[in-house]
């Protein structure tokens, strides 16, 4: 099957290059800003807003009234239109927020360009990039099937990334007769029906004392100078370290249990309800459980393989996996371990709720576990 597929790599642009990548950041930024204006004032006089090709078709025209736009690649700014039409999109489907002005002081800036007459090739560990020419770029990787689109960003501690977008063709993996329940936690980050135990890697409590260390020194000193410049950028390294852990961390784990498991049973965990509650949220934004699903999701389309999600409400802690008896007991997380009074099997509060999931999940697919 043929999916769009990202490859990421760090670009090492010439001075000249960074400053032509900064006036592209800039009209993109501009023209989001300028039809995000002009949506409002016909919303209000007209009730009705502006449509993605009345935007675009605008476009040649504001070239003329700003002349400076013409010094950038013209597919940047049709796509900064189009990013603005697919906020509005999302908007009135309820998926976010309106969408907002964008503002030069945010140390992270993209734009994204689209492949059309070889604007946009590779050679060796160079990237040829619409108006910049050849940049230097760090080849981790080889790139696979049709090329897309480009997105340039710049990040919060000025590092410059490129994410090219594919059209590849993805090869399913073979089939297998397994399958796996994975019980989410705080203590241990996933427990397996299958008795595995992956430790919570915990990769903000690892930084926190350096990150808060920096962003005192951030808070002491005079906004705009050196010194601060030089605080806030370590403070978005700290970030930057510990996002790429936690990433790397994931698409491990994600990886290997699409490869080895034809089925994954998983519980639909409400995280923005259990963020609510004080003494935990910290510990569960860190978790990062809601980013382990999406990656699941995702490659489990890719390589054919099955993800079951079981209902909130099911209780898996509280039944017995063996009798199936229900112990509302259990409900207190400081309860660790308990045992059945019905068949008196003794149970690991986790290991206990990952076979429940597991056998849940199969069913709601229409397997027998």
């Amino acid at each position: 099957m043929v999916y769009h597929k990202a490859f990421r790599f760090r670009l090492y642009p010439t001075a000249a290059q960074i400053t032509l990548i900064h006036k592209k950041f800039g009209c993109s930024r501009f023209v989001f800003n300028y039809f995000l204006t002009q949506w409002h004032t016909s919303y209000k006089g007209t009730g009705t807003g502006l449509s993605y090709y009345k935007c675009a078709a605008s476009i040649p025209a504001l070239k003329q009234d700003f002349n400076w736009l013409k010094e950038v690649d013209s597919i940047a700014l049709q796509s900064a239109v189009r990013q603005l039409a697919e906020a509005f999109d999302r908007f009135f489907r309820k998926q976010n927020e309106a969408p907002r002005f964008k503002s030069r002081k945010n140390p992270v800036q993209s734009y994204t360009t689209r492949y059309t007459n070889d604007n946009i090739a590779i050679r060796d560990a160079e990237l040829k990039l619409p108006k910049l020419g050849w940049v230097r770029f760090a080849k981790s990787r080889e790139l696979a099937g049709r090329i897309l689109s480009a997105t340039v960003r710049r990040s919060a501690t000025g590092k410059y990334f490129v994410s090219v977008v594919c059209e590849v063709d993805i090869a399913p993996l073979p089939k297998l007769n397994t399958a796996v329940g994975i019980d989410f936690g705080l203590k241990k980050f996933a427990v397996s029906s299958r008795g595995e135990q992956t430790d919570n890697p915990r990769h903000l409590r690892k930084q926190e004392k350096r990150l808060a260390r920096w962003q005192r020194m951030l808070a002491r000193r005079k906004p705009g100078g050196a010194n601060w410049q030089r605080a806030k950028r370590k403070v978005a390294a700290i970030h930057e370290k510990i996002a790429n852990s936690r990433h790397d961390f994931l698409h491990q784990l994600t990886t290997r249990w699409i490869r080895d498991n034809q089925t994954i049973c998983l519980e639909d965990l409400q995280v923005s309800d259990m963020l609510q509650s004080g003494n935990l949220a910290k510990a569960i934004s860190e978790a990062s459980w809601s980013m382990c699903r999406v990656m699941l999701m995702y490659k489990a389309k890719w390589y054919d393989r099955t993800i079951s999600v079981v209902a909130k409400d099911y209780p898996s802690s509280q039944l017995c996996s063996i009798c199936n008896h229900r112990n509302p007991e259990v409900k207190r997380l400081s309860l660790r371990e308990w045992d059945c009074p019905v068949c008196g099997t003794r149970h690991d509060r986790d290991q206990n709720a990952s076979a429940n999931i597991e056998r849940e999940g199969l069913r709601l697919a229409g397997m027998t576990a």
